[in-house]
């Protein structure tokens, strides 16, 4: 099977390498790259390095080298085409028969790149001339430099019916490929009288009717580009306010252009992102192009639709956590809202989102005009994960008083996590509902911080992913503060613990980036001692976390976390910590396989509450500290 060097592109844009290599091989990142232990030969210090940017994975131990294609054909044996298909399947991308028919359509494709190259020219060259002086105005008096417009390659539509159809035909471009790339509109046919072919009759003088006409007309034209920066779409802003035309148009859906696939400024912020390893997600074109111009580059937005499945899928090819910041108004909210609900059933171990809240009315191109860069900087650095929102959505951020209003919120956000399909997240998301709600009616009612039996554990500092803010955190938030805290203090456990740490995804997000830093640091120092290590670490800005995680709190109940403590008793203690930890998991998604089996009598149901039963037994094997066990 022979497949179009369009389609190979397209796919290997779709697809990141760590993304597939990761199914094999656990990895750890380190900046822009990804490392491991290599899986085509046997080595105890990772040599085996993946680059998303560049696409490739490469071994400096035994040279291994490829794409996610090679990774297939040698880690699993499979053909060129079934590494394909395979791929393809991932990324929602459908196989093209090899057929003459096929390969005409693949010539015209990147026909079609030419003739909307083409048209981005075009459109730029009548921003400069004296028909589009109103448009050059608007961007202008919008605060943009010409280098600003230039990077976008914005251009301008003059107000007449054929106007890009002339000038592309005059390089010889056909009305046909015009109409196929979105350009032009082509009326329904007319019915001829005395035929019986469909549509209406002509009128007479009407023959004209049936011509094609330029789509946008009388607009800023915005060049819509994939990720490699060719021009696949437009967008258009109207000038005329008077005008009962929609403020903003987009190209239909063409054989290059699908709309819930693509992320306006997405080439020009892949760098950017990757670099700060964050991406920021705003509502149109011009808040895209007003962050870029004042120094916000990873900026990104949908094309006028609510954030897709797709578009969220993107996000996460490009960085693991992305900042959804939607304008300060009612709308804003609603979009911040379907985003949060979209993505649940998307969330994955280490992929999550942020959400910033803009000042009411504002939006990201008006605040930075009023307050300047730095505001925007600040709204940024308080953006909520997305957990906040669903609590906020469902309480008003205020804790429900009566059992009657506990039990109302607690319904929904409990089929809120449940539509999370990975267990893990799942159950950290209805571990944290429980404790909120929990805790508001401890407040409310003055309890005695009892909970089914057990004894209750006082509060412990934690950074989250929120403002920074103090909370407070329960035993199994407490129990990855001392794994965490006995690896630093003993660095020497790193080849035997480290892989399993790498598998956990901490509930707090300042938490978990300093799990990830340990491990990424200790991967690429080998002999680094306790000091050195919590060095890097506040050189690093992870100083106040670090002071938490080796706090007498920690200590109180894990002395064999201290770097003073043996290191035999250390990994003993870790080891005891750990399947405590597994545990609280495995309880978690017992519960909810129990509650299934009531609802669906089925086999393989069945069958997996059996594996996870027989997993907690293993887990519970071993002694811990009972203070530990009695807050569990």
């Amino acid at each position: 099977m022979a497949f179009t060097p369009q389609f190979l592109d397209e796919l290997r844009t779709r697809i990141n390498v760590s993304d597939v290599v990761s199914k094999r091989v656990k990895l750890i990142r380190k900046g822009h790259e990804h490392s491991g232990l290599c899986p085509f030969h046997k080595e105890k210090t990772p040599s085996f390095t993946v680059n998303d940017d560049k696409g490739f994975y490469h071994c400096f131990g035994c040279g291994a080298h490829g794409s996610a294609i090679d990774f297939l054909m040698n880690s699993e044996g499979l053909s060129f085409p079934e590494s394909v298909e395979r791929l393809a399947g991932d990324a929602g991308m459908e196989v093209p028969v090899d057929s003459p028919e096929e390969r005409q359509r693949a010539k015209q494709r990147q026909t079609l790149y030419d003739v909307m190259e083409a048209a981005a020219a075009a459109y730029e060259k009548f921003l400069r001339m004296p028909e589009g002086r109103v448009g050059l105005e608007y961007l202008r008096d919008r605060g943009l430099s010409d280098a600003t417009i230039a990077k976008f390659r914005l251009g301008f539509a003059p107000d007449g019916r054929g106007v890009i159809k002339a000038a592309l035909k005059r390089e010889g471009i056909s009305e046909e490929l015009m109409i196929e790339g979105g350009l032009l509109i082509q009326p329904e046919a007319y019915q001829d009288a005395g035929n019986d072919r469909q549509g209406p009759v002509v009128p007479e003088g009407r023959e004209s009717a049936r011509q094609s006409y330029d789509r946008f007309r009388g607009r800023v034209i915005f060049p819509i580009t994939d990720k490699r920066g060719r021009v696949i779409a437009f967008g258009g802003r109207i000038l005329d306010k008077d005008s009962k035309m929609a403020k903003y148009l987009n190209s239909p859906e063409t054989p290059l252009f699908h709309k819930g696939s693509v992320l306006y400024g997405m080439h020009h912020a892949l760098g950017a992102a990757r670099k700060q390893e964050t991406v920021i997600v705003t509502e149109g074109y011009m808040d895209v192009i007003a962050l870029s111009h004042a120094g916000f580059e990873n900026a990104v937005a949908p094309l006028g639709t609510a954030l897709t499945e797709d578009q969220i899928g993107e996000l996460w090819r490009v960085v693991r956590e992305p900042v959804l910041c939607f304008d300060g108004d009612a709308a804003g909210a609603r979009a911040a809202t379907k985003a949060a609900i979209r993505a649940l059933p998307l969330l994955n171990p280490g992929y999550a989102l942020r959400f910033a809240s803009l000042p009411d009315g504002e939006d990201p191109d008006s605040l930075i005009a009023s307050s300047g860069r730095q505001a925007m900087t600040d709204v940024i650095a308080r953006a909520e994960p997305l957990s906040e929102v669903l609590w906020r959505m469902e309480t008003g951020g205020r804790v429900p008083k009566t059992p009657e209003q506990r039990a109302s919120v607690q319904k929904a956000l409990e089929d809120h996590a449940r539509s999370i399909s990975d267990s893990t997240v799942r159950a950290h998301f209805s571990r944290d509902f429980k404790d909120r709600l929990w805790a508001g009616s401890r407040a409310a009612g003055g309890g005695s911080g009892k909970r089914g039996g057990g004894r209750a554990l006082a509060p412990v500092s934690s950074v989250g992913a929120g403002a920074g803010a103090a909370v407070k955190i329960d035993a199994h938030a407490l129990r990855e503060h001392i794994l965490l805290a006995t690896l630093v203090g003993h660095p020497g456990l790193y080849d035997k613990v480290g892989e399993r740490l790498g598998t956990l995804s901490f509930s707090a997000l300042g938490l978990d980036n300093l799990r990830q830093e340990v491990l990424k640091t200790l991967a690429g120092e080998v002999g680094l001692d306790t000091d050195g290590l919590k060095r890097h670490l506040k050189k690093s800005d992870y100083t106040d976390i670090l002071d938490q995680i080796s706090g007498p709190r920690v200590f109180e109940h894990a002395f064999f976390a201290k770097p003073t403590a043996d290191i035999e008793i250390a990994e003993e203690g870790w080891e005891e910590t750990f399947a405590l930890y597994k545990n609280t998991d495995l309880q978690d998604e017992i519960q909810e396989e129990q509650k299934r089996l009531s609802n669906d009598m089925r086999d393989d149901v069945y069958d997996n509450l059996r594996t996870l039963k027989e997993q907690e037994r293993e887990a519970l094997e071993g002694r811990a500290d009972p203070e530990l066990r009695d807050v569990s």
